[in-house]
């Protein structure tokens, strides 16, 4: 049985054809070969799935990203607060070692005239104990070589036949420095005497 839309052009888009599928005819009861319905040539085959859509940002990467900025931004905000409170206590440090310098310049001049004895003395190597413990060294001796760096020149002395170089000739003063670091805390204060030429040889008789 054919619709009447099947009399319509082929090319009418309101053409609609209404075709029987059934395998047994409803009249006589026999059975019909009715072709196999196709598959719509337009929809994608079993092999040919659908596009996927665009893959979208990686949460699990995004968040190791942000957790691997925050530890760096950590380790060197601790890095940054460890150096701080070093620089902190070296500088509380260097305060009290250096109001302490004219006490130890005090306890040279009593040493020097016999006068570190008793119940001082005893004082005095605690107080250097001390202080050495926090890393105060003392420097300066005569004859050493000059170094503008570590030493501070205060006169200058007759030239030194038997040197090769500007040596100290006397320490007026000890210098202080911090150990490790070699912070100065005070130059040694010295008599500097520049070298000379030896003495004239003597003529052959």
């Amino acid at each position: 049985m054919t619709a009447p839309d099947e009399e319509r052009p082929a090319d009418d888009p309101d053409r609609v054809i209404v075709r029987d599928r059934r395998r047994l005819d409803p009249e006589t009861g026999a059975v019909r070969d009715v072709p196999p319905v196709t598959a719509d040539p337009g929809a994608p085959g079993p092999e040919e799935s659908a596009p996927e859509p665009p893959a979208g940002p990686d949460p699990v990467a995004e968040l190791t990203a942000d957790l691997q900025r925050v530890s760096a931004e950590y380790a060197n905000y601790r890095k940054r607060v460890d150096r701080d409170r070093v620089a902190v206590v070296e500088m509380a440090t260097v305060g009290l070692l250096t109001g302490l310098l004219p006490v130890f310049d005090d306890i040279d001049r009593a040493r020097q005239h016999g006068d570190v004895q008793g119940a001082f003395k005893g004082v005095a190597e605690a107080l250097e104990a001390f202080t050495a413990k926090l890393g105060l060294d003392r420097f300066g001796s005569t004859g050493e070589p000059f170094d503008p760096s570590i030493h501070e020149a205060l006169m200058q002395v007759e030239p030194d036949p038997d040197a090769t170089v500007a040596t100290c000739a006397a320490v007026l003063q000890p210098g202080y420095r911090l150990r490790g670091g070699g912070r100065i805390l005070r130059p040694a204060r010295v008599s500097v005497a520049e070298p000379g030429a030896g003495p004239a040889p003597q003529a052959e008789p």
